[in-house]
């Protein structure tokens, strides 16, 4: 019986339960049956008294084999019947099930009742339903942190690179110094470049270890005022704007309460007003301002070409236009931007402008 399918066991079984009672229930008529007082009358009511022994086992004896057949071909019908009603639900349950084990997206039980298999059915597709979103959770944490895994590669990579140039370049006025050739002999001239190099190498390696944790040091975001934020972010962009005669117009409103960590985004919005006021041109202008629920920077420059903007969020990338490293630019600031608000999930745009030609960069706050 352990090796039986669930259809034919509750059919044995049911059968066994049926049959049962069909052979007490006859037993006791044949046994009882004889024994019980039996008187016929007449019309006239004259009492016939008969052999009631003999006259009920002739009975019960003719009338047995029918009741027995009758009997057993209602115990089959609806032991079949039981069996199926029972059965059937739990087989579609099983197939289910299986296709699950697959990982089927569109596998699930049909409930198609409320007792105790309709709850089980239901507690199935639950279930799976819970174990797929599972599943995709995983597969997304799974695809985040290969993704920045592979950052991380590209990162080290680039800064490996960008390192490699300064310091040869330290290696070889130092051992030129050492061996005294040529002019290199003037250690009075170039031992304040090596210093230079020195101070830009600190300040590169600076960069790109403040840089390396921006993903992993994350601020918990508090109520603030951008208005005053920005007010006091904008002051010093504003003087250097003065310096160099170009015109700093900040347009906010008098309050705007938001939720932000604000340290990450003081850190954005200042790498971005750097590159504004450093990029804009003298006597051409930069301009900041709420829109809506949007902060809004934008500067006359030369628009950047649509299939070079993508490429200014990479890691120590300067397009032909920009400065060099020697000049004060590390390519690391949009860089950082980009990680930031992708880590505070804030969405951005940066797109150039037709008038007047130049670059707005906005933050949906």
């Amino acid at each position: 019986m352990k090796r039986l399918k669930l259809f034919p066991k509750f059919f044995l079984y049911t059968l066994g339960i049926m049959l049962f009672i069909v052979a007490v229930s006859h037993g006791l008529i044949y046994l009882l049956a004889p024994r019980m007082q039996l008187s016929l009358s007449t019309q006239d009511d004259i009492v016939v008294s008969i052999n009631q022994v003999k006259f009920v086992t002739e009975a019960v004896t003719k009338a047995l084999p029918i009741s027995l057949g009758c009997s057993l071909l209602i115990s089959v019908v609806c032991s079949l019947l039981f069996s199926k009603v029972i059965a059937d639900p739990i087989k579609r349950i099983s197939a289910s099930t299986e296709r699950m084990m697959e990982l089927d997206q569109g596998a699930s039980c049909s409930v198609c009742s409320r007792d105790e298999i309709g709850t089980l059915a239901q507690n199935v597709n639950d279930l799976y339903s819970n174990l797929l979103s599972t599943i995709r959770h995983l597969e997304q944490e799974k695809n985040t942190v290969r993704d920045m895994e592979r950052a991380k590669v590209d990162f080290l990579r680039a800064a490996s690179h960008e390192l490699k140039t300064p310091v040869t370049a330290l290696n070889a006025t130092l051992e030129n110094m050492i061996l005294g050739v040529g002019k290199y002999q003037d250690y009075a001239t170039y031992l304040p470049e090596c210093k230079e190099m020195v101070e830009q190498l600190a300040g590169m390696i600076h960069e790109i270890l403040e840089t390396s944790k921006l993903s992993t040091i994350m601020e918990q975001p508090k109520p603030v005022d951008i208005s005053d934020l920005l007010a006091e972010l904008c002051e010093p962009y504003q003087m250097i704007a003065a310096a160099y005669q170009i015109s700093f117009s900040l347009d906010l409103p008098e309050k705007f309460p938001a939720l932000l960590p604000v340290g990450p985004f003081s850190k954005v919005v200042s790498n971005i007003l750097a590159n504004a006021v450093a990029y804009t041109e003298t006597g051409k202008s930069v301009s900041v301002c709420i829109d809506g629920h949007s902060l809004v920077v934008e500067n006359e420059c030369t628009p950047i070409p649509d299939n070079e903007i993508h490429r200014l969020f990479e890691p120590f990338y300067r397009p032909d236009f920009s400065r060099s490293s020697e000049s004060g630019g590390n390519g690391l600031g949009l860089y950082i931007v980009d990680t930031l608000l992708t880590s505070m999930d804030v969405s951005y745009s940066f797109v150039p402008m037709e008038s007047p030609p130049g670059m707005c960069f906005t933050i949906q706050l």
